[in-house]
């Protein structure tokens, strides 16, 4: 499989390997790479899903995006690791139900794309004795984590995550600042778009080059693709379950990476009905699909703050995907926003009417649904529960008027030290990144 930037489809840009996209991350067009095919999965393999494992299954999902460059043991080995924890399908009722992605190290749903891209990194980099490679990352809150988990004492790797002051949870903060050795954290004073606008002109400063930057962010490719693993697990849940009729999905998006590879899995043929971008106030998407008007504005802080974006990356991999006007789009995807009030309700309608404990990104997936549904009476509709409850305590709790107790992966961080610089211009992350 080879790789090609979607800003230069046409200009005759030599695409590169699965290997060279994972490391430059970013391509010199400032574009994100993007397989130069899709690969169509076999009928028997997507439509009889319960005869296979769950690492079965991701092997032969991910296996044609990287081709021979991973011999095929160590790779079945990498997506092993990868999933090594329970990503279950509860069923709220007959027609609803929430796919936990929050049973990994960081308890979010980036640990399965962070450790992915992290055992392939570090089997690129083995024999590079002498090199060091720099992970560069934006976070709006879970990220930091899980790529600080997924990378930690990694040889040859350094990690400097950033993440906007004021605008992540204390234990989000705690599980990027806390953990040593080859993380570093950067405190931005900024939004997460400045932070990814950071990210992106370090990537194509020439001055910087002999650092080996890569990026961690759904940007590279190696984030992106492994979240395919998800859907995969929830279809072949459901067909364990005798429920062979597609079903709606519902995510919750801020950067759009996540839905991104679930369009990604329906295009290599997964069985799934439709797509549904549930955002918060941050509404670039859903009004661009009412208008065609692709027009960010400032980003607002939401009570769903790894949601927080304004410009996401990953919409481009989307219209890629179908290469369709808006209009024609919407047959397969459709994108709703919706405010902190109506978050909290949500949250509360899961409490009484389900006995259902949701954080505030799970309760958006759950509301872009229930939107979405009444077109498709009959269909199982499925929304993504990013992160435990627990890693937003103060909210959930408030709202609901509950005690969470946090969970052992979470305790291990609340007595650490947090540690980080701050910095508010590029030129303070150029310097930093110098002084390394």
């Amino acid at each position: 499989m080879k790789y090609a930037s979607l800003n230069n489809t046409h200009k005759g840009q030599n695409p590169v390997s699965f290997q060279e996209a994972l490391v430059k991350g970013l391509a010199e067009d400032k574009g994100l790479y993007f397989p130069t095919a899709i690969p169509q999965l076999d009928p028997e393999f997507t439509h009889n899903l319960p005869a296979y494992s769950k690492a079965e299954i991701a092997y032969r999902v991910i296996a044609p995006f990287i081709g021979e460059e991973i011999p095929e043991d160590t790779l079945r080995q990498i997506v092993s690791e990868t999933l090594a924890f329970d990503i279950p399908l509860v069923h709220l009722n007959d027609t609803y139900s929430s796919l936990e992605l929050f049973h990994g190290p960081t308890m979010a749903f980036k640990d399965v794309g962070a450790r992915f891209m992290a055992r392939c990194l570090g089997y690129f980099n083995r024999e590079k004795k002498n090199r060091t490679v720099r992970v560069l990352v934006a976070t709006s809150g879970d990220t930091g984590g899980a790529v600080a988990n997924g990378f930690l004492n990694v040889p040859g790797v350094e990690v400097v995550i950033l993440y906007p002051e004021g605008k992540v949870s204390d234990i989000q903060e705690r599980q990027l600042t806390t953990l040593g050795a080859n993380i570093k954290a950067l405190r931005v004073k900024g939004d997460f778009d400045a932070c990814q606008r950071m990210v992106k002109t370090a990537f194509l400063d020439e001055e910087i080059d002999h650092l080996n930057l890569t990026s961690a962010n759904s940007i590279n490719v190696a984030r992106w693709l492994p979240q395919m693993f998800y859907y995969f697990l929830a279809v072949r849940q459901l067909q364990q379950e005798g429920n062979n009729k597609p079903a709606l999905f519902s995510v919750p998006s801020g950067n759009f990476g996540n839905i991104c590879a679930g369009i990604m899995s329906y295009r290599m043929g997964l069985p799934m009905k439709h797509f549904v971008a549930a955002t918060n106030v941050n509404d670039t998407i859903p009004r661009y699909m009412a208008t065609g008007n692709y027009a960010p504005k400032s980003t607002v802080p939401t009570i769903a703050n790894a949601m927080d974006v304004s410009d996401p990356s990953n919409f481009i991999r989307i219209e890629a995907l179908f290469r369709e006007t808006p209009e024609q789009l919407r047959q397969h995807f459709s994108s709703y926003s919706f405010n902190d009030r109506e978050t909290r309700e949500a949250m509360k309608t899961l409490k009484d009417d389900f006995g259902y404990i949701a954080d505030p990104h799970g309760a958006i997936g759950y509301l872009g649904a229930e939107k979405k549904l009444p077109e498709y009476k009959g269909y199982k509709a499925i929304f993504l529960e990013t992160a435990h409850p627990a890693k937003f305590k103060d909210e959930v709790e408030t709202t609901l008027g509950i005690r969470i107790d946090l969970p052992p992966q979470l305790q291990a961080v609340m007595h650490r030290e947090k540690e980080y610089a701050t910095i508010a211009t590029y030129d303070e992350l150029k310097d930093f990144l110098g002084a390394l």
